[in-house]
């Protein structure tokens, strides 16, 4: 019997001929990553309950500070501190305010073929290259700093063949609604999302990663499309050549799937994330009038340069409504600068847009752009949960950017197809 990607991926990684969902397998990772958000549990973890700590393999770790950036408030800035000094003391690698860690991640460091390991739900970002990530508790993450292993239950695959062409007005993003719709919040749980299809490879690596980003939020454990020529030329374009040891592993004609569901982007619309939940998915259409307070373009879902050129095409030469404040902020600062060079955010500032620095911003809402009682936020952003960016008794509703910037200059949730 044949072997899924991430079959392959999981089985080289834990040096097997082969495995099979539901298996036990231990596995070598070749990255692990932490951010702001719970490191400070891992390493008050690894003062008090590790014997002997020590990290097997420091070249392997990535901290990272994006959360909460600038720091907000005494707490968040003591424990970033202790990000900091730890780092130092064990020679780890730190991104200070550079970024948001899966994109970092992608920028920097992850390779089709390899394993990578995050104290953050989104880890699922790094399918977008035909590698595992997901995301792991504290604990976890404590004993793969000791052993430079973690222990993965080999998830049964959920594949998505996809075909057609999408719209002008739509885009990844709708399309990864789309999917969580169809699957529902828990519909993927420990599974794994195989993004595959003809209308797959014609995407850009960029919308791509939008794609495996959001696979958790269908409860999977890792999504994954293979890589291709396309991916290679991405990273080298960012990094340069040559690039390490990498491996592309291809899903084998008679591996097996739990189930296979088919989209036609020929047919696909706008999609919208209604308050509170992110499978509470519906037609753009059905939001279409609602007033907007408050929009966000960024985040580790959207926050990329294509996802900003998409605004900015659509702001130039425009305003912000009186009655809504548009916030955005690039995914990282190499993004960010990338922006700079290309005039966007000359047009973002023209246009009446608050530009942000890089991080998880108001995805995160702790720190920027918290919305108040009875606002309305429409956001790029990975969740929608009830007091996810500010009161409990406002809402969020999650879109792609076209639809974002377009609502933004009319104050309303608004068909993007209007602007084009």
């Amino acid at each position: 019997m044949g072997m899924t990607i991430t079959e392959k991926i999981l089985s080289h990684a834990g040096g097997k001929k082969h495995v099979s969902p539901g298996e036990i397998v231990t596995i070598t990772y070749n990255w692990l990553m932490s951010n702001d958000a719970t490191t400070h549990v891992s390493i008050n973890m690894w003062k008090n309950k590790v014997k002997n700590p020590r990290i097997f393999d420091p070249g392997k770790i990535v901290f990272v500070i994006d959360h909460n950036v600038p720091a907000e408030n005494v707490k968040t800035a003591d424990t970033q501190k202790l990000m900091r000094i730890f780092a130092r003391e064990h020679n780890l690698q730190l991104y200070d305010g550079e970024g948001v860690c899966h994109q970092l991640l992608m920028e920097n460091h992850t390779l089709p073929g390899q394993v990578v390991i995050g104290a953050d739900s989104h880890t699922t970002t790094a399918g977008a290259y035909g590698a595992f990530g997901s995301g792991f508790g504290s604990t976890d993450i404590v004993a793969a700093l000791h052993e430079g292993t973690i222990w993965v239950k080999v998830p049964e695959t959920i594949k998505f063949e996809i075909s057609g062409k999408l719209k002008s007005y739509v885009t990844a993003k709708d399309l990864i609604l789309k999917m969580i719709q169809y699957l529902g919040a828990k519909g993927a749980t420990y599974k794994t999302m195989e993004i595959t299809g003809d209308a797959v490879k014609d995407f850009s690596v960029e919308e791509r990663i939008t794609l495996t980003n959001l696979a958790i939020e269908a409860g999977a454990k890792n999504g994954i499309i293979e890589a291709d020529r396309k991916v290679i030329d991405y990273i080298k374009g960012i990094r340069g050549e040559p690039l390490p040891e990498y491996t592309i592993f291809k899903s084998d004609p008679d591996a097996e799937y739990r189930q296979t569901f088919t989209i036609n982007l020929d047919e696909l619309e706008p999609m919208v994330a209604f308050p509170h939940t992110l499978d509470n998915v519906k037609p753009l259409k059905d939001a279409v009038g609602t007033k907007v307070d408050e929009v966000f373009i960024g985040s580790c879902s959207n926050g990329r340069i294509e996802d900003l050129r998409i605004a900015a095409h659509v702001l130039a030469g425009k305003k912000v409504h009186r009655s809504t404040r548009l916030l955005i902020s690039p995914a990282s600062r190499r993004v960010f600068k990338q922006a700079l060079d290309e005039g966007l955010i000359l047009t973002f500032v023209k246009a009446g847009a608050l530009v942000l620095n890089p991080n998880c911003s108001v995805c995160w809402g702790a720190c920027q752009g918290v919305i108040g009682k009875d606002e309305v936020l429409l956001s790029t952003g990975t969740r929608n949960f009830r007091g996810r960016a500010g009161s409990p008794e406002s809402k969020i509703f999650l879109c792609s950017p076209r639809t974002a910037a377009v609502s933004a200059v009319t104050g309303k949730i608004t068909h993007p197809g209007e602007f084009e």
